[in-house]
């Protein structure tokens, strides 16, 4: 893999090839969504089951009409507010859209990212990029070009290099493809923005929702152990914990009652993470990426605030526990 410009970005791509692009929110890997081989590449790359759906970016709302169907009012509203953004939209797939994004549904992601390098990709292709995160099936997304290539090295050929992410966090996918709203997955614009533009409320997700990206239960995951625990629970914890060196993730650690000795412990690695949510989610998969290199037994995460605006992180924070 190498680092290239636009230009050589969009030459790989109109070969079939995959390549690594910056949006605001993780770097996407990307193919030609109308090129089933190329489609077909990104499943090998990620080690990603064939059913699970890709989300489609576009530069620009010309080209709605190649992938989507029946645009409700609803719709209509969102992208007006939110694209480009961290937003995606799952509509009522056109005719000749291929099961390789669908996931074999009658349904498909899109969404028009707001990062300059990705828009300038996509303006510069012409066409639909389908842009899953650009790390192995089920890992930590990566959120820094250094991380694509630590994902998946050889398996591409190229990544563009735009810097850290500015949201961190994949976008909020809202399911505007029958009579009412649904969220799919939070993410950092809340169900209180969506339902302030819609002027309704937005229905949680069920069991007939259309599948999408980062929905599994077990998702985001270092390969350490992880565990997501209350700080009431906190102490009595890592007392008894077996699993041991631990590091501890957590908004003001030296602050917790009954604490202090515990931080200072040889066993235990304190790593301070920021109180406010929008940071929070910009530093989160790189820390996560980061302690996950460093020998512990278990990664302990401790629980974030209630707030509306830490729903996204929330979600995350359990699928990365998951697997433990």
């Amino acid at each position: 893999m190498m680092i290239v410009g636009i230009k050589e970005a969009v030459q790989i791509l109109r070969q079939g090839g995959l390549v690594a692009f910056p949006t605001e929110t993780v770097y996407g890997l990307g193919a030609d969504a109308s090129n089933p081989t190329a489609l077909l590449k990104i499943f090998k790359a990620k080690g990603r089951p064939v059913d699970h759906p890709l989300i489609v970016h576009v530069a620009d709302l010309s080209q709605l009409s190649v992938w989507v169907r029946d645009v409700s009012e609803d719709a209509k509203k969102l992208m007006q507010a939110f694209w480009p953004g961290p937003l995606t939209l799952v509509f009522k797939k056109a005719p000749q859209v291929n099961d390789l994004i669908t996931g074999g549904q009658d349904t498909i992601g899109l969404r028009i990212p707001h990062h300059p390098f990705a828009l300038e990709l996509l303006k510069a292709y012409g066409g639909g990029l389908a842009a899953p995160s650009a790390n192995r099936f089920g890992r930590i997304s990566p959120t820094t070009a250094a991380a694509v290539i630590e994902e998946l090295g050889d398996n591409i050929e190229g990544v563009i290099d735009g810097g850290p992410c500015e949201v961190g966090l994949e976008s909020t996918i809202v399911d505007v493809s029958g009579e009412h709203p649904v969220l799919l997955r939070p993410g950092m614009i809340t169900v209180k923005q969506l339902e302030r533009v819609l002027g309704k409320s937005i229905l949680s997700s069920k069991k007939d929702s259309p599948r999408v990206s980062g929905s599994l239960a077990s998702h985001y995951s270092p390969m350490t152990p992880t565990r997501l625990i209350s700080a009431d629970k906190l102490s009595e914890f890592l007392k008894t914990s077996d699993k041991k060196p631990i590091a501890l993730l957590g908004s003001n650690l030296c602050y917790m009652p009954g604490q202090t000795e515990l931080t200072c412990s040889v066993d235990l690695t304190p790593i301070p993470m920021p109180n406010d949510a929008i940071q929070y989610a910009h530093d989160l998969y790189q820390t996560l990426r980061d302690v996950d290199k460093q020998g512990f037994k278990e990664i302990v995460i401790v629980s974030v605030p209630e707030g509306i605006e830490w729903d996204a992180i929330r979600d995350r924070l359990q699928r990365a526990a998951m697997s433990s």
